[in-house]
C-alpha cells in the first residue's frame, strides 16, 4: 500500500480483507467508516472479537459453537435425543431452527469432504458421530449436508460409516424451489423432484 496510508490504517485494511466475501475496496470502506466513528464503536468491536475467541468452543457432544459445554441444545431434555441431524456447519444449525419443526439434537461435522481443498474425512467430525450413534441413543441419523458433490459425498460417506450400527440413516429431501418456476430448474433438481415424488 501506499506510504500515504498509516501503517495501522493498511494492517487493518489487510485483517478485513482476509475475511470470507470481503475485498479489498470493502475492506477499506470498513476500516475509513471505523476511523470516522466514535470510539465506543470500535472499543466494542474489539471487546466483540475478544469474547469471540475468549468465551466460545465446540459442544464435546455436538460440536455446534457454545459458551457452555454442552450446549443448551444438547442439554435440553425436552429435545429428542434419537433424532440427530448431521449438518456441515454451525450457520445449518441456524437454518434448521429457524423452521420450527425439529426438536431433536444435532451433530456439526465442519465441513464436508473436498479432495480438491484437500479436506478428507478425517478433518471432519466423522469418528464422533460414529461413536456418538454407537453409544445406542440414536435411532435416527438425518444427513442435511449441502447439495452438490462435496455434500453428497459427504453424505454417502457417512452413511458406509454408519452401515454396521444398523441406526436408520434419512437424507433430506430435495426438489422444487417453492415458487419456481419449472422451466428454469436445472436437470438434476428436477430429476430429484421426481424421484422423490409422493401421493397427493
Amino acid at each position: 500500500m501506499s506510504k500515504a496510508i498509516p501503517q495501522s490504517v493498511t494492517q487493518l485494511i489487510e485483517a478485513f480483507s482476509r475475511l470470507p466475501g470481503v475485498g479489498p475496496k470493502t475492506a477499506s470502506r470498513l476500516t475509513y467508516y471505523l476511523l470516522r466513528a466514535p470510539d465506543e464503536l470500535s472499543q466494542t468491536l474489539a471487546a466483540a472479537l475478544a469474547d469471540l475467541k475468549a468465551k466460545t468452543r465446540y459442544c464435546s457432544i455436538c460440536f455446534n459453537i457454545t459458551e457452555q459445554d454442552p450446549c443448551p441444545i444438547c442439554r435440553d431434555e425436552a429435545r429428542d435425543a434419537s433424532q440427530v441431524v448431521v449438518v456441515e456447519d454451525p450457520l445449518d444449525v441456524l437454518a434448521v431452527e429457524r423452521t420450527g419443526a425439529y426438536e431433536g439434537r444435532y451433530h456439526v461435522l465442519h465441513g464436508a469432504i473436498s479432495p480438491v481443498e484437500g479436506i478428507g474425512p478425517e478433518d471432519l467430525k466423522i469418528r464422533e458421530l460414529v461413536a456418538r450413534v454407537q453409544g445406542g441413543a440414536v435411532r435416527e441419523v438425518i444427513i442435511a449436508t449441502n447439495p452438490g458433490m462435496e455434500g453428497d459425498a459427504t453424505a454417502m460417506y457417512v452413511q458406509r460409516q454408519l452401515a454396521p450400527t444398523g441406526v436408520r440413516v434419512t437424507r433430506l429431501a430435495r426438489g422444487l424451489p417453492t415458487g419456481g418456476d419449472l422451466e428454469y430448474v436445472d436437470s438434476v433438481t428436477l430429476l430429484r423432484a421426481l424421484q422423490g415424488r409422493h401421493e397427493m
